[in-house]
Order: C-alpha cells, then sequence, then structure tokens
C-alpha cells in the first residue's frame, strides 16, 4: 500500500473525502491520526480555505472541501484515463497494484496467483496485504480486496471471482471410529471443531441454500480457535468434524485426506468475491489482475 509520502494533495484529499472520519482514514492509511491532520492543514494552508470541519468520530467535508474533492476526483479520473490509453498504446500493464485479502484465502490461493502475474507482467508492482480485521476499502489506499461473502456495504462495487460454500468435513479415521451424520440434527451427537472468526456467531453451523431456506445448528465440541489453520490441523489429526470453505479443503478431500460428509445437504453461499471502490477509477492492470484471480482460482479450485 502506497504511503502518504507517494501521494499528492489531489490523491490525498480524494482518499480523505470518501472517508468516514479522519480516524478512520489514518486507520486505513496505517499512520497516526496526527499524520493525516498536519498533511490536511498544510493543505489547507496552501490554498487558504477551510476543507474539513475537524472532528474524530465523523468527517464532515465544507463547501470548498466538496469543491475540491470534486474537482480532485475528475482530474484523477481524467489522468487515470490518459495513462490508460498510453499504456493501452503499448499493450504493456505497469504501475502499482496494492491489494488486500483474508489470511488463509491469501496464503493458499492469492499469493501463488499474484506471483504468477508479476512473472507475466515485470512492469506491474504487487503489494499484498493479510489480514482478517475488518476492512473498509474507501480511502484505504487499496485498489482492491478479495474477501469470502459479499460485504454489507451497498456503495462497494463487487466482482464475484468464484462460487464457493462451506463444507462439513473429518478425517476417515474420525468417520471410522464415530461414523458420519446423516442430517444437521446428528451434530449435536458428535465432536465438532469451532473457529472463532470476526463477529460471526460461533458454534452456529447454517445449511440450506440462503435467506429464507436455511437451518442453524449449534455445535459443540472439545477444540475450539480463531485460526483456520489450526482447525484444519486438528481435523486431519481425527479430532472432529469441522466446517470450512470449499477453497481450503477440496485439494484436502481430492487427496483422501479429508471426507465430505452430509454432501446433499446445502450450505448457504459464501462466494469469494472482489471489492473496490465504486467511487474510484478503475485502471486496465487491475482489472487485469482481477481477471487473472478469477482464471486461476477457477483453475485451482476446479481443475480446469
Amino acid at each position: 500500500m502506497r504511503s502518504l509520502s507517494d501521494i499528492d494533495d489531489l490523491e490525498f484529499f480524494a482518499a480523505v473525502a470518501r472517508s468516514p472520519s479522519l480516524t478512520a482514514a489514518a486507520r486505513e492509511w496505517g499512520v497516526t491520526l496526527s499524520a493525516v491532520s498536519k498533511r490536511l492543514t498544510r493543505l489547507e494552508e496552501r490554498l487558504a480555505a477551510q476543507l474539513v470541519r475537524r472532528s474524530t468520530r465523523r468527517l464532515t467535508l465544507t463547501e470548498a472541501g466538496e469543491l475540491y474533492a470534486s474537482g480532485a476526483r475528475g482530474i484523477l479520473q481524467d489522468r487515470a484515463d490518459l495513462e490508460e490509453r498510453v499504456g493501452r498504446s503499448s499493450g504493456r500493464l505497469r504501475g502499482p497494484i496494492a491489494l488486500h485479502s483474508t489470511m488463509g484465502l491469501g496464503r493458499h490461493h492469492i499469493a501463488p496467483l499474484l506471483r504468477a502475474f508479476a512473472d507475466a507482467h515485470p512492469e506491474v508492482g504487487v503489494e499484498l496485504t493479510l489480514s482478517e480485521h475488518a476492512f473498509t476499502i474507501a480511502g484505504s489506499g487499496y485498489d482492491a480486496a478479495v474477501r469470502v461473502g459479499p460485504p454489507p456495504d451497498a456503495h462497494l462495487r463487487l466482482r464475484r471471482l468464484h462460487p464457493n460454500r462451506r463444507l462439513v468435513c473429518a478425517a476417515p479415521s474420525y468417520l471410522r471410529a464415530r461414523g458420519a451424520p446423516r442430517s444437521p440434527a446428528d451434530l449435536v451427537d458428535h465432536n465438532c471443531l469451532v473457529i472463532k472468526e470476526n463477529d460471526a456467531d460461533f458454534g452456529v453451523w447454517r445449511f440450506g441454500t440462503g435467506p429464507g431456506d436455511e437451518t442453524a445448528v449449534r455445535v459443540t465440541g472439545d477444540m475450539a480457535s480463531n485460526d483456520g489453520e489450526a482447525i484444519v490441523g486438528w481435523c486431519l489429526d481425527g479430532r472432529g468434524l469441522m466446517m470450512r470453505s470449499a477453497w481450503h479443503v477440496l485439494p484436502l478431500i481430492r487427496e483422501g485426506r479429508l471426507v465430505q460428509v452430509l454432501p446433499g445437504v446445502p450450505t448457504p453461499p459464501a462466494d469469494v468475491f472482489a471489492v473496490t471502490d465504486a467511487t474510484a477509477f478503475l485502471p486496465r492492470r487491475t482489472r487485469a489482475l482481477l481477471d487473472h484471480l478469477a482464471e486461476g482460482l477457477a483453475a485451482r479450485l476446479d481443475g480446469g
């Protein structure tokens, strides 16, 4: 992700204007609130105009700030369009791409696909940040974020990179010792490995095709973790059943190290999405990367 010192005033203020607060802007840039505030003060002094009404809780643009933000977006769009046309004439992709992804998906699939993309396009610089923390793309400095399941914010631009559902799995050794559940209700008699993930209601496994057709089953077990890798390791050791994304467990199922249970019972979709800021221009290099990720995930997960 580019730092504050890497961008000009137009990019800086366009990003600040998209943020809900100065504190949020500082958090997404990975800098202190003081650094953002000082940069904003220098800009206001240069323009001899107040652009923002200061508040750590909420960012409010003044009339001058609205004018500057609108003009900045237009100039940045024009500049991006010009650079796009220049780059297209050479046929090469160039420039930086900053990508954010969740930890497990990023390690298993996104990082290897980015390596292949960088090899194919040596003039593109790729930076990948992995984190499980709640993430807001607007004003962050990232070009795109990859996540499982669509975000609730309708103001974002979404692209589905690959279909995904969560599967209930167990090691062959566990199934030999305990047998396999025949229905979701049977899960109460099994040792279930529970992942405590974000703010989700952990210990509740959901079945069905989505809203309006969903059954929630509360499961229990003797082991739980906030780390999916730990859960998978315990499951491979035969310690219990787990529910994990298909992107994570399909390779292990194909190898015979895990077995899917309740295969005839659907689970709600948890597709892999790319998230971009709907108010920001999407450069050709970023669109090409998202194409590459979609094609690569299909090849890795579908065997195509």
